[in-house]
């Protein structure tokens, strides 16, 4: 459980720090008969689909207001509090973010400028598995809204014909236009091919299980990804003034999402302290499993993950940037100057009290984040994932004149000599 490595040469980190991995064999091909069927069959297919794998045919693909209704009737008024308070916050923060389009004079008579503009018709995946994710239907409605997208459909299984009722309630306060009870790679088919009720969407967001995450991958080369999103995982950052079981319930809180995910602890600190640090972070790991009722899949995560130790800030920051964590909790004393060189990460929690699950939540950023390292490369769902900049010039006659010895002379050097023409008519009349 949580094997340790104290200080390993930074050679043998890769190995390490390596995800776990399954054979996808059987999956790719799964999901390929899936996408195929569903783009043959249209809404046939999902009905059949949905009773397949979930359980029930349901009696309209779309929830109804009725079903609307009865699932803001069954959430407690405790949790839908508690969704309209992390909705509040969820919205502010992506409010901010939503940005200005600029305009430049670049020289005199040459006005550039960018208009922002939201996607139109947007697909969102909400995973209903071992856990119902209604908080990840905030996480990407709440943005598109901000953005206002024109069509906002939301996909989620159905178990047994119903949809989880916080998931429609978190669905109806975060301004989603329309819920398909349909889960899995056929809700992946059904956003990118469309059928004869849903039109394609122009991009597709939300994590999912592999089948999901595959389907993504193969209709990518036509319609527009969030991210590839695969199990999720966290790393923490401790010291000698972590609180070991604050350490403990933020390496489970990970791990519960199931067993393909991964927590991997550092410890700053020499061998000898980091050594103790792990044996009470262990000890707080047992005693915190025999509380939870998920421990079975935190075992299993625990399995596939390690806990390394250096002395210096450099070395720690090296794995941490190797790594490119989904989620970073720097746990230490000095957790704002640590927090200067990490380069690679999805979302960062500072301090003892910034739990990854305050941001899996409410705390108003968002948990649909690059996993699998491509935080090297990607950042999480934004307000900016649901916009499109597009870039606009006005030439005025005098700028066209100013511009033309420029544009000439670089088309003509790339042999473009119609590019050469264009600007050359409108200079010389």
């Amino acid at each position: 459980m949580l094997e340790y490595y104290g200080n390993p040469d930074k050679s043998r980190l890769p190995g390490l720090l390596e995800r776990p991995t399954s054979g996808n064999e059987d999956v790719i091909r799964s999901v390929d008969e899936i996408l195929s069927d569903v783009r043959e069959h249209g809404d046939e297919a999902l009905l059949r689909l949905a009773e397949r794998f979930d359980g029930a045919r349901p009696d309209s693909l779309f929830a109804t207001p009725g079903e609307f209704a009865e699932a803001e009737a069954l959430v407690s008024p405790s949790l839908r509090k508690a969704v309209d308070e992390a909705c509040s916050n969820i919205r502010r923060f992506h409010e901010a973010q939503l940005p200005k389009g600029e305009v430049v004079e670049t020289q005199e008579g040459v006005v550039c400028s960018r208009r922002i503009v939201p996607i139109g018709r947007v697909g969102l995946y909400v995973p209903s598995g071992t856990a119902p994710l209604f908080s990840t239907v905030l996480m990407l409605a709440i943005p598109a809204s901000v953005a206002r997208c024109r069509d906002i459909v939301l996909a989620t299984p159905a178990k047994n014909g119903k949809v989880n009722p916080a998931i429609l309630y978190a669905a109806k306060v975060a301004g989603v236009h329309r819920v398909l009870k349909v889960g899995g790679a056929q809700a992946i088919a059904a956003f990118a091919y469309g059928t004869e009720s849903l039109s394609p969407r122009d991009k597709i967001f939300g994590p999912g299980n592999r089948y999901v995450s595959f389907a993504k991958l193969r209709v990518s080369s036509f319609v527009a990804i969030d991210m590839l999103a695969g199990p999720s995982e966290v790393m923490v950052v401790a010291d000698r003034s972590s609180d070991p079981v604050f350490v403990a319930a933020d390496l489970l809180s990970q791990a519960e999402h199931g067993n393909d995910s991964q927590v991997v602890l550092l410890i700053r600190e020499d061998e000898a302290e980091a050594a103790r640090i792990y044996s009470e972070v262990r000890g707080a790991l047992s005693g915190l499993l025999e509380e939870l009722p998920r421990a079975d899949f935190m075992l299993r995560t625990l399995e596939n993950s390690v806990a390394i130790s250096y002395p210096s800030s450099e070395d720690i920051l090296y794995a941490v940037n190797l790594y490119a964590p989904e989620h970073l909790i720097i746990n230490t004393s000095d957790c704002d100057e640590l927090l200067e060189g990490v380069e690679n990460a999805g979302s960062v929690f500072l301090g003892p009290y910034s739990p990854e699950s305050a941001g899996d939540y409410a705390s108003g950023t968002n948990h649909t984040l690059p996993t699998s390292g491509w935080a090297r490369s990607s950042s999480g769902v934004s307000t900016d994932s649901f916009i499109k900049k597009i870039t606009v010039q006005k030439l005025t006659r005098k700028g066209a004149g100013l511009l033309a010895p420029t544009v000439m002379e670089m088309a003509a050097a790339e042999s473009l000599y119609a590019h050469r023409k264009a600007m050359e008519v409108r200079t010389c009349r």
